[in-house]
């Protein structure tokens, strides 16, 4: 065995290992340090009021649509009415929705707009928004949303302890029997995302808050760059760097159409994976470990290596695994393990077989999560690597992009 090929199986495993730990190992390992952590001090609690004021804000850019229901979702929250404020930011809007909204005020004291024909984007619509609040708590939810009625105050009880600066909901796909693979992918992969969002709660803070649902201390509000695509994230992190914990109220929870169709489910995830190059880049002070500790160990294990690292492996891996099968005939030796590397060449090939499979089945009533879970994992890969590529070329904007959701 020459030094080049004795390289080449230890980058080969080390990718192995890193595509591993990014999807199964990270999981197994955070269960692990919770279960020796499970006896930690009891948290802190503050002396605040119990029930205290609360903003919901709602960026409502031409979601005419689901106004009507996301008032009424508003409106039957268990908090009290007079306790709840409700802004909702329409700028730009041309479907009416600014229109909808004045007339609703009228009947309902607690509710205020804000409108304007400039569309100037979410992110800065959000600054906008945050500059006229005034309640202790903040919470942000989509139009398109529906929360349970337990949701407002599920959120508020995270912060009776001192600690958390933030809270995230959870985001739950309703996914019908017949839905295509984009949806039956779409809710396998945010109900492993809860699982994992649950373990990093426990062991020290969430990484990263769900936009359709989360909450902060106001106080603790910093102005987002208006080209921010993952504002959401930005926001949760920043207060997660500055000491304080961001908590996981599963209890708390939207409810979400899947995507229409593969074509718009790719549109979000590539947007969301550009947004993941774009917060790495200006998130980077999170990576020194011996200043941010846990929370760099969860960052880099749950979002970096998921971003940034392990969909760039899964292209390398089938290329080493190539340049190993050709080490019999370049040396003239055959080595122990000649045999093992066809047998890794056959199992890459039928897993991309099987996402190929998954692919060319998206648009029909199928269940079977033997192609279905192996295609949505090619495919956020995929788009994460067209993410870079438009991160790397600066196509970056905050502007709202909406992606059409399932009827």
């Amino acid at each position: 065995m020459t030094a080049f090929y004795l390289f080449v199986r230890i980058l080969f495993f080390l990718l192995a290992f890193l595509v591993f730990y990014t999807y199964v190992g990270y999981g197994v390992v955070a269960w692990v340090l919770v279960w020796f952590r499970s006896h930690r001090k009891k948290a802190i609690t503050d002396t605040v009021d119990k029930l205290p004021h609360v903003t919901l804000i709602v960026p409502a850019y031409n979601e005419l649509a689901y106004l009507p229901g996301k008032l009424q979702n508003c409106i039957d929250q268990d908090y009290p009415l007079d306790h709840l404020h409700l802004l909702f930011v329409a700028e730009g809007s041309d479907d009416g929705s600014e229109e909808y909204l004045t007339k609703m005020m009228r009947s309902m004291p607690n509710l205020s707009l804000i409108s304007g024909s400039q569309r100037l984007g979410k992110v800065a619509a959000m600054n906008q928004a945050m500059r006229q609040v005034a309640t202790p708590i903040t919470i942000f939810t989509d139009a398109n949303t529906q929360l349970n009625r337990e949701a407002v105050s599920r959120l508020v009880e995270r912060f009776e302890v001192a600690s958390v600066g933030a809270v995230t909901g959870e985001k739950r796909i309703r996914v019908h029997g017949s839905e295509a693979a984009a949806g039956s992918g779409e809710g396998l992969y945010w109900r492993y995302e809860s699982f994992l969002k649950r373990l990093d709660a426990k062991l020290h803070t969430i990484v990263g808050a769900a936009g359709e649902l989360f909450a902060i201390r106001t106080s603790l509000y910093e102005p987002v760059e208006p080209d921010t695509l993952l504002d959401d994230f930005m926001i949760s992190l920043r207060i997660a760097g500055r000491g304080y914990r961001v908590e996981y109220a599963p209890d708390a929870y939207a409810l979400e159409r899947p995507s229409h169709s593969m074509g718009e489910e790719m549109k979000r995830k590539v947007r969301i994976a550009t947004g993941g190059f774009q917060a790495i880049q200006r998130l980077s002070h999170l990576l020194n470990v011996f200043k941010y500790g846990w929370l760099t160990f969860q960052y880099v294990s749950h979002r970096v290596l998921r971003w940034a690292v392990t969909p760039f492996c899964l292209p390398v891996l089938i290329a080493l695994n190539i340049m190993l099968l050709t080490e019999p005939y370049m040396t003239g030796k055959s080595s122990s393990d000649s045999n093992f590397w066809p047998l890794m060449l056959l199992l890459q090939f039928i897993f991309y077989l099987t996402a190929y499979i998954g692919y060319t089945l998206e648009n029909r009533q199928t269940r079977w999560k033997l192609t279905f879970v192996p295609f949505y994992f090619v495919f956020m890969n995929w788009c994460v690597l067209l993410g870079f590529a438009r991160f790397c070329h600066g196509n970056v904007s905050g502007m709202w992009e909406k992606s059409k959701r399932a009827a």
